[in-house]
């Protein structure tokens, strides 16, 4: 039977020398005891997933409303499909899985209801209290919100998952000075950004196609699938075939994660990498695609965007969702005693606006809908 002290020993033997191993974590806020058969990066990822805000994510949107359909992805369905390949990346390049794998599962659970709609909404009405980012929120939730230990606030993870959180890449920066700012993240929180943008390029384009939005023939136009050399399964991809849309998602995957490996490695060895404190104080990014692919990958991003996210289906959406998010917030500032009792109790400390935002945030889509009927 393996021990966390015989885990921690293998991890020294197989892993690469600019790994984050388990037994060198910097450890947490609150000193616990360790668990005599799971590593701390190990007790970090199953505190995540018992977690009420990882729950919570199975009924938030990813792009498209949930309810919908059944076969469109939701904010825990990505982030099932991010610490995938995070794994997967993090086994070939000799990284400890369990850290990103932690990382991939909390990285998104400080996200609003409906979306990235939700954030710009409550980014909006909090501008003169500092804002909202999503980043920002899963840090707050897993130190302060989630209350399930006598011993401390929060969920108490090591200090590289909330690492990874706080320096997650994100289009609102979020900065903090416990994290060393000018020091970079291990390898492991870098590959979840990487995951994070593999899942969503290739899984939005499924949902896309799925949902007719984006068509075959827009595929048809696009110089990256000629480049991938992929025009067979193009020229017999139908709105009614699944078997050769999944055949294309699979080839799109493929090809990104074949990329990074070989770009990755490329730079280990040309920055001479040969341990953490290299990788902290290297000056470049590390993980990322070759110069060519870099681009190609770009020009998807930007052909999603413009095809699939500013559609008027999704933008109409988003001014539903704003709706809803304004009337709540606003209702409930106008009478905080409509929040529910936890939240009330936090208003001794914490500015009203913020325990607002905190109740919003943990909102799954259909809850936000129901709280918008019975404030009416």
């Amino acid at each position: 039977m393996h021990s966390r002290e015989s885990i921690e020993k293998v991890e020294r033997e197989i892993l690469a020398p600019y790994a984050s191993c388990s037994a060198d974590s910097r450890g947490r806020v609150y000193q616990i005891p360790q668990h005599p058969l799971r590593t701390a990066f190990q007790r970090d990822r199953d505190r995540i997933i018992h977690s009420t805000a990882f729950r919570r994510m199975e009924y938030k949107t990813q792009v498209f409303i949930p309810h919908e359909t059944d076969h469109y992805r939701t904010r825990l369905t990505h982030t099932i499909e991010v610490a995938q390949i995070s794994r997967t990346l993090a086994r070939i390049l000799r990284l400890n899985e369990d850290l990103s794998e932690a990382i991939a599962l909390v990285h998104d659970v400080g996200h609003t209801p409906f979306g990235h709609s939700g954030e710009d909404v409550l980014d909006d009405l909090l501008k003169d209290f500092g804002g909202f980012n999503h980043n920002r929120q899963s840090l707050r939730i897993v130190d302060l919100l989630e209350q399930r230990y006598d011993a401390h606030p929060g969920l108490n993870l090591s200090y590289e998952v909330r690492e990874g959180i706080v320096k997650h890449e994100t289009k609102n920066h979020f900065v903090s000075d416990e994290f060393h700012p000018d020091e970079h993240t291990s390898l492991e929180a870098s590959l979840v950004d990487s995951a994070d943008e593999i899942a969503y390029n290739a899984h939005d384009i499924d949902d896309g196609l799925s949902s007719g939005i984006i068509t075959p023939d827009d595929l048809r136009q696009l110089g990256f699938w000629k480049y991938m050399q992929l025009g067979n399964l193009v020229a017999n991809l139908s709105e009614e075939d699944d078997k050769q849309r999944y055949a294309l998602i699979r080839s799109l995957l493929d090809f990104m994660v074949t990329d990074l490996v070989n770009e990755t490695k490329l730079r280990l060895v040309q920055h001479n990498i040969e341990s953490l404190n290299d990788v902290r104080n290297c000056k470049v990014k590390l993980c990322g695609y070759s110069d060519a692919n870099a681009i190609i990958v770009g020009d998807l991003k930007q052909f999603l965007n413009e095809k699939l996210y500013k559609h008027q289906k999704l933008l109409s959406m988003a001014d539903w969702a704003e709706e809803i998010l304004q009337f709540i917030y606003k209702k409930l500032m106008s009478d905080p005693s409509l929040l529910p009792k936890r939240f009330k109790s936090m208003l001794a400390k914490e500015k009203q606006e913020r325990v607002i935002a905190d109740y919003i945030a943990g909102m799954t889509d259909r809850y936000a809908v129901a709280i918008y009927d019975k404030l009416q």
